[in-house]
């Protein structure tokens, strides 16, 4: 005679596992993934505002290029990134750069591709997120002319 349940016996676990496989493998992809990504915003955050201090910071516009893009660059290593060539922009809209008062704007325009994606989904192209960050700063009002 079988009792209700006996023909179960031992199966919990095969569901247990086909489950948590079936659902937390994507679950933690999609948190890695998505903190990979997170990671990559926070390094161009970081990034634009320390190159915009750093950029009004200087003594000449050779030398704010420069420190600028060292900023960033450290910004980016900081995240275990590799700042992408030619991401970076400076530009002073409203006259000269160095000028008392006049104000600094520093972008980071760039792709951060998704981690660990498989070819399957991705198709050709890897996935790419698209990450534009921008940060304005005056240059101070009580600075000396640039040289």
């Amino acid at each position: 005679m079988i009792r209700a349940g006996e023909s179960d016996r031992g199966s919990a676990v095969l569901e247990f596992i086909a489950l948590g496989v079936g659902v937390l493998v994507p679950l933690g992809y999609i948190v890695l993934a998505a903190a990979g990504v997170q990671s990559a915003v926070f390094a161009s955050t970081q990034a634009v505002r320390e190159a915009a201090r750093a950029y009004v910071s200087a003594g000449t516009t050779a030398e704010a290029q420069t420190r600028a893009l060292g900023a960033a660059r450290l910004a980016f290593d900081d995240h275990g990134l590799d700042l992408p060539a030619g991401a970076l922009t400076v530009s002073c809209p409203g006259g000269p750069c160095l000028a008392p008062g006049a104000e600094v704007t520093v972008e980071l325009d760039w792709r951060v591709p998704v981690p660990w994606l498989p070819a399957s989904l991705a198709g050709s192209a890897p996935g790419l997120v698209p990450v534009h960050v921008r940060h304005v700063v005056p240059v101070d009002e009580y600075r000396g002319s640039p040289v």
